[in-house]
């Protein structure tokens, strides 16, 4: 069962005004069967492929003679050498838009090459695992958000009916450790993989870095190189604290997230709802899993934002704040069915504090019901953010 994918008109609607569109995205997220399928026509080069990969190194001129016009490069970050001869071809060919289209799941080389040598030239996407309104369309978001959560959102799991402590177990050995070993030299995998399991402890929660290398006994150095590594595979992210000046008890640490709650879970060993039901991370998880669906809506829609979190020194905290120009919204994720005026208190304070007009207040919870209170709107997490 092939799931639609929201990005698809997107990238679309780009072709005819770029001569080069780039996908990029974690491993398995469904970047080549997306390409496939928009870019049916298109001939399909996989720089994965040592014959492929060693033409374009040693002969890039006749490399881009043979595959000319129309055409998929896939894991092109592996040739970053290729980039300056595709903006000559483009330069010389002015009048042809949509002639390459270029995927990897390496966000740095990908970005750091692109950056370089095309910069004007590319219409630049990001596909992450499915979103909820990807599932709903195809009748799989569950009643309960647990659900979801655990199993996960790569389109492999729905695809191929693959358990999920099988499929994040193979995708830790066979993606994780080979890309961040690409990215970085890492002596001791296992020492790795202890990080990797430690930062999943603190998803959700402010980043203290050197606290993360003493506990996993490296330098602080290193843990910022590995984290730096592991954003870059699109395993976690950061999201940063607004804090325009309005007090100096504001903190500016960033928070910590995972792009995919399955891994999260398998990491934290909260593979089954009956264990989340009560976790002590349940609260963390489901946030974790807003905020991350907000990043892959925002981007699988092409309608980048700002967004942070607000966080003051007495504990009072908003967990994401959207600004749209006109429109700034903040959001509160309770995993609870239970609601209370006192969950609204944060939203109040940055309301008071922020003094921003027209501020919308959304308290997103696990029910299933929408309402409009006094105090702001409560939205079920199955219709959020729309």
């Amino acid at each position: 069962m092939l799931i639609e994918r929201n990005i698809y008109d997107a990238v679309k609607r780009m072709i005819p005004k770029y001569p080069i569109i780039a996908l990029t995205g974690p491993r398995q997220s469904g970047k080549t069967t997306l390409l496939r399928d928009l870019f049916s026509g298109y001939r399909y080069v996989s720089l994965e492929n040592l014959d492929h990969r060693n033409f374009a190194l040693n002969d890039p001129n006749g490399f881009l003679e043979e595959f000319d016009h129309q055409v998929i490069f896939d894991e092109v970050q592996r040739v970053p050498e290729l980039f300056s001869y595709l903006q000559t071809r483009v330069d010389n060919y002015p009048e042809r838009m949509g002639s390459y289209v270029l995927s990897g799941s390496q966000n740095f080389h990908l970005m750091h090459s692109i950056t370089q040598s095309l910069a004007g030239r590319v219409a630049i996407f990001k596909l992450f695992p499915l979103d909820h309104l990807e599932l709903n369309s195809a009748g799989l978001l569950q009643d309960e958000f647990l659900e979801n959560l655990v199993k996960g959102y790569y389109p492999a799991i729905y695809h191929r009916d693959i358990p999920s402590k099988v499929f994040y177990a193979n995708y830790i050995q066979t993606y994780i450790h080979r890309d961040v070993s690409e990215l970085i030299a890492i002596r001791e995998m296992r020492l790795f993989q202890n990080f990797l399991s430690l930062c999943a402890t603190r998803a959700g929660q402010l980043l203290n870095l050197n606290a993360l290398a003493n506990e996993c006994g490296i330098t602080q150095p290193t843990a910022k190189a590995w984290l730096s590594a592991l954003e870059q595979s699109f395993i976690t992210f950061q999201l940063y604290p607004y804090y325009k000046n309005f007090s100096k008890r504001i903190l500016k640490t960033p928070k910590l997230y995972f792009y995919d709650t399955g891994l999260l879970c398998h990491l934290l060993k909260a593979t089954s709802t009956e264990k989340l039901l009560t976790h002590p991370f349940k609260g963390v998880l489901f946030e974790n899993m807003m905020v991350a669906e907000y990043v892959k809506q925002m981007h699988h829609s092409n309608d980048l934002e700002d967004i942070w979190y607000w966080r003051d020194s007495g504990g009072n905290e908003v967990d994401l704040l959207v600004d749209k120009g006109l429109d700034f919204t903040a959001f509160e994720f309770k995993a609870t069915k239970t609601i209370t005026s006192e969950m609204f208190n944060g939203l109040n304070k940055f309301e008071a504090i922020s003094k921003i007009k027209g501020l919308e207040k959304k308290l997103v919870y696990a029910g299933n019901e929408n309402q409009v209170r006094t105090a702001g709107k409560l939205v079920s997490w199955k219709d959020f953010p729309n």
